[in-house]
């Protein structure tokens, strides 16, 4: 069993410093173009085909199978585009209140009014651009003074240009077994449009009780949901029939209040 995990925007690799260590089984972080061990890359030129790519060479050069693969935030139209090209080694998607706009969409368009401001306030020459109270009212809201610190301590600068490029999200058809987590205190990304979101992901949905940075926050109950799917059958090829932008039937199962 392996984890492959995909950071969303203005961050790295590192975000993940705290869920890594309890995940039941090999782990691989990716860096996404422009940022830490791809830092050669100029961010103004990275497409969603360069972050599509970064994920399957550091997948291929890991030689990794029976995949878990979680997209966290703007990761979510990076991991979709993935899931053909890593269809045979993929147990489970997860999509950690990924953002998933309709095919063809822009994400800029798909995050909340008050939100999109303050991201388009934050473009400035190709580039954008989170300062640390920007991003501490969008990333940090249920979150302590240290964990405030070392979450706005990962933001890094990201490509403006993925946030206006109109997304691919053919890749949703590909038959493998996914699951969209609601984190129910996220200001970032909220509730009504995690739950758009997930209608457009399809499979089931689970609801965690956190903010947008659950695996800072509660690592322990993110690693219990997602070494829990090592043990899921993957799909066949008719369990998640996918028509892009429509409703789907998913088996919720309201875990986080549960779990403390």
């Amino acid at each position: 069993m392996s984890f492959v995990l995909v950071h969303g925007a203005g961050m790295g690799a590192d975000c993940w410093h705290r869920l890594a260590p309890l995940l039941d089984g090999e782990v691989c972080a990716v860096d996404l173009p422009g940022r830490d061990s791809r830092s050669d890359v100029d961010l103004r030129s990275v497409t969603l085909t360069d972050c599509e790519q970064a994920i399957v060479q550091d997948v291929d050069a890991a030689g990794l199978s029976d995949i878990v693969l979680v997209a966290h935030s703007f990761a979510g139209v990076s991991v979709s585009r993935v899931m053909p090209a890593l269809a045979s080694r993929l147990r489970h998607v997860v999509f950690l209140s990924a953002v998933v706009p309709d095919d063809g969409a822009r994400v800029i368009d798909q995050i909340d009014p008050g939100v999109r401001g303050v991201a388009e306030a934050c473009i400035h020459d190709g580039i954008y651009h989170q300062d640390r109270a920007g991003a501490e009212a969008m990333l940090c809201n249920d979150l302590g003074v240290d964990d405030t610190a070392w979450t706005l301590d990962q933001v890094v600068d990201d490509c403006a240009a993925l946030l206006t490029e109109p997304v691919d999200l053919s890749g949703l058809a590909t038959p493998v077994s996914r699951t969209y987590v609601r984190l129910t205190k996220n200001h970032c990304y909220p509730p009504e449009l995690q739950e758009h979101s997930s209608r457009i992901v399809g499979g089931d949905t689970v609801f965690l009780s956190a903010g947008h940075m659950a695996m800072v926050s509660v690592p322990g109950d993110v690693a219990a949901l997602v070494n829990r799917l090592q043990h899921d059958v993957p799909a066949a090829a008719d369990d998640h029939p996918v028509s892009l932008g429509a409703p789907h039937a998913s088996r919720e199962a309201r875990v986080a209040d549960q779990a403390g």
